[in-house]
């Protein structure tokens, strides 16, 4: 079977804000605001959707009304692409309430987010086999000025099904939030050295496949659930091309990396896999003298694969933008390297 991509974002199409998991805090609009000048300014339309600005328990609104306007946006064709706000910590729970054979059949259409929106992307990719991308949330546009890897959500979603796009390795990368969140809507901080690294020390390894992954907190929750179908997506989509899986972390130690990836290594996640990109791990701690080095070996040693780690991926800014299903080459060379995502 073929990945589906949605149709190109052209200038002045419209791109719909949903919160399909936590909404805005009142004293947090300013990123809304912000980000809906900026996204305007270069050259598109903003809808606001109403889960976006409220917040109680943890979550935009009640499940129903996520659905629903999830749903409404998915189906709106004046609606060309969809960023939530941020991520969060429930997603999960409107699974079970999506109409996903209603989704298959539609037309896809672009979803844009990281965090807690792995979540969805990852079960709107696996189920629908319509392709999504992992990356800046609504909220991070609300910066002046866009660094160059964060400006490439544009790129990526205005490019055409058979296109090819390459992305390369940051310079710098933010190591904190502190001044984020000391100052709203300035973006990020960048303070510390970018450098790729591999888990056995090559100097150079070079890999390909289809991808898919996200954050490991929210994929780990999916795992042996109704909305797991991992094992049916790799061998409808990615028979032949094998899988890299990109994957990152916020707030977990070795010991808790570990746990997770040994559970979806036991339910045959990684079969076919190719390579893995290992996002700068947000929040991280060691337990003890078991280390994160420690806990990949221990999950991806039988593999036999290379290994990238401190990747422009996940919650330690700036990320590329990544497409899952897209078939993709990662290069690495002593600290830099780049992604190749071909929409075929």
């Amino acid at each position: 079977m073929k990945i589906k991509y949605p149709e190109a974002l052209k200038p002045n199409n419209c791109i719909g804000v949903t919160a399909p998991s936590s909404g805005v805090e009142s004293s947090l609009h300013i990123l809304v605001e912000e980000a809906k000048l900026q996204v305007e300014k270069n050259g598109f339309k903003v809808l606001i959707g109403e889960t976006v600005l409220t917040q109680h328990k943890g979550r935009s609104a009640s499940i129903e009304k996520r659905v629903a306007e999830l749903m409404d946006f998915l189906q709106n064709d004046c609606i060309n692409a969809i960023i939530p706000p941020w991520g969060g910590n429930f997603a999960m729970e409107i699974l079970p309430f999506i109409d996903w054979n209603k989704l298959k059949e539609m037309n896809p259409k672009w979803i844009l987010g990281y965090s807690d929106i792995s979540t969805l992307n990852f079960a709107y990719t696996t189920i629908t086999g319509h392709a999504s991308a992992h990356g800046v949330n609504f909220t991070e546009l609300s910066a002046p000025e866009w660094d160059e890897l964060s400006s490439k959500w544009i790129d990526v979603l205005s490019s055409n099904e058979n296109e090819e796009i390459t992305q390369y390795s940051s310079e710098k990368y933010q190591s904190c939030w502190g001044k984020v969140f000391s100052n709203p809507a300035t973006g990020f901080y960048f303070d510390s050295q970018t450098e790729w690294k591999t888990l056995y020390n090559e100097d150079e390894v070079i890999f390909s496949g289809r991808l898919i992954g996200g954050c490991v907190n929210t994929l780990q929750v999916l795992v042996g659930t109704p909305f797991d179908n991992v094992n049916n997506f790799v061998n409808q989509y990615c028979h032949e091309e094998g899988v890299i899986w990109y994957l990152e972390t916020a707030d977990m130690d070795s010991a808790k990396i570990y746990r997770a990836l040994w559970q979806m290594q036991q339910n045959n996640w990684f079969s076919n896999i190719k390579g893995v990109l290992f996002g700068r791990a947000g929040g991280y701690k060691d337990m003890g003298d078991f280390t994160l080095t420690d806990a990949l070996k221990n999950v991806f040693k039988v593999f036999n694969i290379p290994i990238i780690l401190n990747a422009d991926v996940g919650h330690v800014p700036p990320q590329n933008i990544l497409v899952n299903g897209s078939y993709a080459t990662v290069k690495y060379s002593k600290g830099k390297g780049s992604i190749s995502m071909k929409y075929i």
